[in-house]
């Protein structure tokens, strides 16, 4: 039992973090305009509408303010263990320093689920926004490309969605500083849009759409809240991000936060604009942003908000993809996964075999596999990492007071307390099936680490 539930010493972490061969790049800003290039994406320009047709009306702008809320808690939580302990992996290296190895092993496993389905997901979200667009110029691919099997199109395989993973794996190789470059550019781009849609749109809202404002009740805003979760996921990415950070003390918990900040603001605008123009039960479609304004005859726009929206699933991917790529670096490094997961190129200072793996494989899972189903499932895996990152801040609180911290979450424990209550009644109203198929997944990790890992753990050597 001991060894199950031992512990890595944070100054070990520490001095990994002086001898790892990652390049540090990375400053405040792009640390915001990761998290807002992982945030804003497939929630803002798909979710909406199903959201608000199927569960919350009108009231979708409080569903963003609960799942707001549930992040900005586990936020504060984030900011003060990333400025803490500095050190790639993100809440996976958190539980490894106060819960144990056998804890941080399922929340690394977790996190893969998070991550590399996310990635996957996204892409099929893409690949279907990137495909509207070129039929726009009389462009059409063969159906047997376009889409995975099981989507009901009679497709083969996903073309546009592999392409797309293995163009951002080809950047991620080549350095974070050229990554952050393009990610800085392409979130400024999708900015524009959102903010774009916002002044054009709030002078077609009619009040009168406002009305039922909770035609399904208080429980379908809360389920809103559970399913528009999926659009918040990415500002967590961030803490992955924190052996590259110049100044990790002062720079990570204003990315973090910062990031969060202006993504919820701009969420309730949209949705609140949205349901203004159109009325809930018309916005059951994959494009509700770009159908708003189509609804109000400004096709010319809708055809700009398409664009914005493959920009931004873009950034979703680059900051989806290099989260899961830095989370199976550090379990590599501690000796829970293969060696060759934490090999640095000379030149560019990426883990570049890592990279190329993962990468592979999430854009085998994008072509070959409909993740329509799978949102939920990604949901699960994230808000159990911010019930346990909640957890890691009181343990850690305790155990280790003479820490020094750039950042200090206000009211320990009670914040802490509201982020693990919010995230856990959030998990609670997810679906029965996939609990199940969480559960599973967590038991597959647990076979793994007693065949491999536990045996392989640096800490056991």
């Amino acid at each position: 039992m001991n060894k199950l539930f031992r512990r890595k010493p944070i100054d070990a972490m520490l001095g990994q973090r002086k001898e790892t061969g990652l390049k540090r790049s990375l400053g405040a800003l792009d640390l915001a305009m990761l998290g807002v290039g992982a945030i804003i994406g497939t929630g803002i320009f798909v979710l909406t509408g199903v959201a608000a047709a199927e569960h919350a009306g009108p009231a979708l702008v409080i569903s963003f303010i609960l799942s707001g809320l549930a992040c900005a808690f586990a936020a504060l939580c984030y900011a003060e263990f990333a400025s803490t302990v500095p050190i790639a992996g993100s809440v996976y290296t958190y539980t490894y320093a106060t819960m144990g190895e056998l804890i941080a092993w399922m929340i690394g496993w977790d996190l893969i689920l998070e991550y590399l389905l996310a990635t996957s997901a996204v892409a099929s979200g893409w690949s279907g926004y990137f495909q509207s667009l070129l039929q726009g110029f009389g462009i059409t691919i063969p159906a047997a490309l376009a889409s995975a099997p099981g989507a009901g199109k009679g497709g083969f395989m996903d073309l546009p969605a592999f392409i797309i993973i293995m163009i951002v794996t080809w950047l991620l190789g080549r350095g974070i500083r050229e990554s952050a470059r393009v990610n800085n550019i392409m979130v400024v781009i999708k900015i524009a849009v959102v903010l774009l849609f916002i002044v054009i749109g709030v002078w077609y809202v009619k009040p009168e759409n406002w009305t039922p404002f909770m035609p399904f009740g208080f429980s379908g805003v809360v389920a809103g809240a559970a399913t528009v979760f999926f659009a918040y996921i990415g500002f967590d990415a961030v803490s992955t991000a924190a052996e590259e950070v110049r100044n990790p003390q002062r720079d990570l918990p204003r990315g973090i936060i910062g990031s969060l900040v202006i993504c919820t603001i701009l969420y309730i605008a949209v949705s609140a604009i949205l349901t203004g123009i159109v009325p809930y039960n018309q916005l059951n479609v994959n494009h509700p942003v770009a159908f708003a304004l189509t609804y109000i005859q400004k096709d010319a726009f809708a055809g700009l908000i398409s664009l914005g929206a493959i920009t931004g699933m873009t950034t979703v991917l680059i900051v989806m993809l290099y989260g899961q790529i830095r989370v199976s670096f550090a379990m590599s490094r501690d000796g829970l996964l293969p060696t060759f997961f934490s090999k640095v190129h000379p030149t560019f200072k990426t883990p570049y075999v890592n990279t190329w793996t993962t990468g592979f494989i999430a854009a085998l899972i994008a072509a070959f596999i409909d993740l329509g189903t799978l949102a939920h499932l990604v949901n699960m895996g994230t808000l159990s990492a911010f019930v346990l990152v909640s957890v890691a801040v009181i343990v850690l609180r305790r155990t280790h007071p003479e820490l020094p911290r750039a950042f200090r979450v206000p009211a320990v424990p009670l914040i802490p307390v509201l982020s693990i209550l919010t995230c856990g009644y959030l998990m609670i109203n997810l679906p029965p099936e996939t609990w199940t198929a969480f559960v599973i997944w967590l038991a597959i990790g647990l076979v793994v680490y007693f065949l491999y890992s536990r045996k392989h753990s640096e800490l056991e050597k």
